[in-house]
């Protein structure tokens, strides 16, 4: 009777959720393995860094980067154990390469969840525009605007809620045109509606 469950996509119990949860997760740490997957990381990685030299700086706690792009592509090709794993590592390379500011570890954290959230949206599915948005706006609300505040309010010492709009004001114009963007490079042009 399982097996029906299984083939129908209904949850007895919760277990069809976590048994493709755990097979995501499983898929992509194989890929963490893969001789090719750490080439394929360390080309994108190299193109990331050269795209986040070119971010423009908005005051102390606003930048604009251009480097999303590469770390995506990572996320959807490699799943979320080694996108998370790449947007930690890009994280703490770009900070040596261009340190802006103190190095503080909440943000390399919050990079791994934001690959861990984008690896989930993208591995082994089928992209379109609408999941692709979805995914900005997550990893938008949860980390750009709601933890990365936090941070910055606990490094500066400024209030979050001084800090809050400016940031919602910029997530929410930059995270459509992310996704377009994002879109644009990866899916045919087809695939926008």
């Amino acid at each position: 009777a399982s097996d029906v469950y299984k083939r129908q996509g209904i949850c007895k119990g919760g277990n069809f959720f976590m048994e493709r949860l755990a097979t995501l997760f499983t898929g992509s740490f194989r890929q963490l393995r893969q001789v090719k997957t750490v080439t394929v990381c360390a080309m994108l990685g190299a193109i990331a860094i050269v795209l986040g030299s070119l971010s423009i700086e908005l005051g102390s706690t606003l930048r604009i980067g251009f480097s999303g792009i590469p770390n995506e592509i990572v996320h959807m090709l490699f799943g979320p154990v080694v996108g998370s794993v790449f947007a930690g590592a890009m994280d703490i390379l770009k900070y040596l390469i261009k340190p802006t500011g103190a190095f503080f570890p909440g943000f390399t954290l919050i990079a791994m969840l934001a690959g861990l959230i984008y690896g989930s949206f993208y591995y082994k599915k089928e992209l379109s525009f609408w999941r692709v948005l979805a995914a900005h706006v997550v990893v938008a609300i949860i980390c750009n605007v709601i933890l990365n505040t936090w941070c910055l309010s606990i490094l500066y010492g400024k209030a979050f809620s001084v800090l809050l709009p400016a940031r919602l004001v910029k997530n929410a114009i930059m995270c459509p045109i992310d996704a377009v963007s994002y879109t644009h490079l990866t899916l045919p042009t087809n695939s926008l509606v």
